[in-house]
């Protein structure tokens, strides 16, 4: 049997917009007001705390951190995939919005080959980031 979900009608996307938009906001100014790097309530990675690898998020609080104030090459050193894709994200945000307001049709958000590419790419990115090679890709030791 191949079920199609149901289609969320346009009140129902709004106020999904709308309760996004407010939790990214809520976020977004206890990272700006409370540094990770000092402040102990922030969740610890579990996978570093077993195996004292970095997994891809790794420092990515910090990093966010470091961007909201405007420091962006310290957000870089501490999760580079992270931000990276973060400014990508949003870019792609801003142009499928804008060709909402204009009236165009929009495919997907994201593609399910470009959501495995991203696994791919953070798997390599996660490996990479544990070779002594590669150390200046894991996050500064705060």
């Amino acid at each position: 049997m191949n079920s199609v979900p149901p289609k969320i009608n346009s009140n129902g996307a709004r106020l999904a917009t709308i309760i996004l938009a407010g939790t990214v906001v809520l976020a977004s100014t206890g990272v700006f007001f409370f540094n990770p790097a000092t402040t102990r309530f922030y969740p610890v990675c579990e996978f570093h705390r077993l195996t004292g690898l970095n997994c891809p998020g790794c420092g990515m609080t910090r990093a966010f951190y470091a961007l909201l104030h405007g420091d962006i090459l310290a957000a870089l050193q501490d999760n580079v995939l992270v931000i990276g894709l973060f400014f990508i994200a949003s870019l792609h945000a801003g142009w499928f919005t804008l060709n909402r307001f204009r009236g165009r049709r929009n495919g997907e958000f994201f593609p399910a080959k470009v959501l495995w590419s991203l696994l791919v790419l953070a798997l390599l990115f996660a490996v990479l980031r544990n070779l002594p090679a590669f150390a200046f890709l894991s996050p500064v030791a705060s």
